[in-house]
């Protein structure tokens, strides 16, 4: 069995990488496509075949299909090209007969109303369409996407959002990772869809507290107006549509998109989850 990992110069896509060696794959059974195979050099250093892949070359993507039974496609970044992209995979996955998709979908994409959800939902029915025996992993919000507030909250002790009093199912990346590779690897899992998320789901003042712990110092969550937040991004120097898009998904979030704690991940880990404290404070200090 031949195992192809796209993206696997980011983050997500390496660490699943990481967790199939883990797990007992061995290298010569891995692929790891990535945009800027340099990314992923550490890993050609450890057996594993790198190759280059970029979503919007399918040339890139077929060839890195050559001789491969499973796929993972981690769901790309680009905002507005994003479906296109994942596209572009579905057919080369399909026209080379791969026996696995794993795809890296939303929480609840089909039925929340949420400004990242509509790439993921077209994704999933375009798989769906195809007919591609494909596992499709739903995952919740990254514990590392709180990266970003820790300048802020270490220079000023606050956490500012415009999310109410939301909660926040989040998990780390290696949690995903590691049930990524639980799925790539093991059979019985075609045809499934898994609602992933941490095992708990945690509020801003917790995610503030967590935060301060971190960074060794107060930190306090601010709730503020999504106004307030559209005119403190705009001032910072963000564009409009970037401000527009940060806003609405800030407003999603207070909506409870992200608030429903689902034991699946954990099961298919065979552990529990990251705590968001314990999370955040690995991710700062990476």
């Amino acid at each position: 069995m031949t195992i192809l990992v796209t993206a696997a110069g980011g983050h997500l896509g390496h660490l699943v990488v990481d967790a199939l060696l883990r797990r007992g794959a061995r290298p010569e059974e891995i692929v790891a496509g990535a945009r800027t195979p340099e990314k992923a050099s550490d890993l050609a250093a450890r057996g594993v075949r790198v190759t280059a892949l970029d979503y919007n070359d399918p040339s890139s993507v077929a060839a890195a299909l050559e001789g491969v039974d499973s796929v993972l496609l981690v769901s790309g970044s680009d905002a507005g090209s994003r479906f296109e992209q994942h596209r572009t995979v579905i057919d080369a996955v399909q026209a080379a007969g791969v026996s696995k998709l794993v795809y890296t979908s939303l929480a609840h994409t089909d039925t929340i109303d949420f400004v990242l959800a509509p790439d993921h939902s077209a994704t999933e029915r375009e798989i769906a369409a195809r007919g591609i025996p494909a596992v499709i992993l739903r995952n919740n919000w990254y514990i590392e996407n709180y990266v970003a507030d820790a300048a802020t909250a270490g220079a000023t002790g606050t956490l500012a959002a415009a999310v109410g009093d939301a909660r926040v199912a989040a998990a780390s990346r290696a949690d995903y990772a590691e049930a990524a590779a639980v799925v790539l690897l093991e059979d019985g899992h075609l045809g499934r869809t898994y609602e992933l998320s941490g095992d708990t789901a945690v509020s801003y003042a917790e995610i503030a507290d967590a935060l301060g712990s971190a960074l060794g110092r107060d930190v306090a969550y601010v709730p503020v107006s999504r106004a307030q937040l559209e005119e403190a991004l705009t001032a910072a120097g963000l564009d409009a549509g970037t401000v527009g898009f940060v806003a609405e998904m800030q407003a999603g979030i207070g909506r409870g998109v992200l608030a429903d704690a689902d034991p699946t991940l954990a099961r298919l880990i065979g552990r529990s989850t990251t705590p968001f404290a314990e999370g955040i404070r690995a991710a700062l200090s990476a």
